[in-house]
């Protein structure tokens, strides 16, 4: 279902034309992932080795999990903690209501798939901070448009074409104003929006927001 939405094609043109010109501020916003994210790997090892650790203990299975997503060079594998349980496509699959559940929000609240600890690390986003290799390899920012799948891509129409220019983010827009709690419909908005008004300004608003938003897990699962 296409989301209907109060930005015209031309807006949208126009906003990521805008962004593009920005050539500065992007190279530089470039840089600042990059020296930010190596920085947060270094201090986060230890919490990183350790979730690693609870996982592996948890069940046995594998750490990471891949999600093939989609940026400007293409799809890539977007890292994150696995929180699922082994076999859980096989769950989804079995249970048809529940797909459906899924295919049209792309996300489910109560997944039964979900782990005990899986259900902690959502909760904190700390499922996500794989991503910050991500962030390293160049294939995302540390703030920017929702991540998404190929799939999901073809659900935001024509806004689609902000994900052929614009690195999704580990952070964004909608993460600091509703996560979770708004519509499929509203989150495309929120992308939309954070392209339009996009600055390194807006970017450190909501890098400051994130910590507690985070912290106070409003919003995920």
């Amino acid at each position: 279902m296409r989301s209907e939405s109060t930005i015209d094609s031309p807006a949208i043109s126009s906003a990521i034309q805008s962004y593009s010109a920005k050539r500065f501020q992007t190279a530089l916003k470039a840089a600042l992932d990059f020296l930010a994210a190596g920085t947060l790997v270094m201090l986060l090892s230890p919490l990183l080795l350790l979730i690693a650790c609870i996982i592996r203990f948890q069940d046995g299975g594998k750490v990471i999990y891949r999600r093939r997503v989609f940026g400007p060079k293409g799809e890539f594998d977007a890292y994150k903690f696995r929180t699922m349980r082994m076999g859980a496509d096989d769950v989804l699959a079995a249970d048809t209501n529940l797909k459906a559940i899924f295919e049209r929000n792309f996300k489910l609240a109560d997944d039964p798939r979900v782990t005990s600890v899986g259900f902690v690390l959502r909760k904190y986003s700390l499922d996500e901070l794989p991503q910050l290799f991500n962030v390293l390899k160049g294939e995302m920012s540390l703030v920017g448009p929702r991540m998404i799948t190929v799939a999901e891509l073809k659900r935001y129409g024509e806004y689609g074409d902000i994900f052929y220019k614009i690195k999704p983010g580990l952070t964004g827009y909608w993460q600091v104003n509703g996560r979770q709690r708004v519509s499929y419909d509203e989150r495309v908005q929120m992308d939309m929006r954070y392209v339009e008004k996009w600055s390194l300004l807006l970017d450190l608003r909501i890098l400051c927001k994130t910590p507690l938003k985070v912290i106070m897990g409003d919003g995920a699962y």
